[in-house]
């Protein structure tokens, strides 16, 4: 199926979300701070990727900018507990395709992943 990168700083957040998106036929890489997330787009290429916003090195919104700047295309899931909606807007006119609260449950994931993968680049 398709490969998805999965960017957030919590092993655990990023455990399962790759045992949910395995179990849905996808292909997941890692990174678990901003700085390798930069560096993973650029070399994997994901065809989507889950961005938690709080992270230690780069804020998730600074990232969500820099994978737009490298591809206008990108396919970027904003999941985060923070569920503001002035976070949220902020993600979304960031140029996120999609906004989930974590914790995001396996239907949920699975189906955000399926509609942002349908969206005509």
């Amino acid at each position: 199926m398709a490969k998805i990168m999965i960017v957030d700083d919590s092993a655990y957040a990023r455990r399962v979300h790759r045992a949910i998106l395995e179990r849905a036929g996808h292909v997941v890489v890692e990174a678990a701070t901003g700085t390798s997330a930069i560096e993973s787009f650029s070399l994997d290429h994901p065809d989507a990727v889950l961005l938690d916003l709080s992270m230690e090195d780069i804020g998730g919104l600074d990232v969500l900018r820099t994978l737009r700047e490298l591809d206008p295309a990108a396919r970027v899931i904003v999941v985060s507990a923070d569920v503001q909606r002035s976070t949220e807007q902020a993600a979304l006119t960031g140029g996120a395709q999609r906004f989930l609260a974590k914790p995001a449950g396996a239907d949920q994931l699975v189906a955000a992943v399926t509609q942002v993968l349908a969206l005509v680049q």
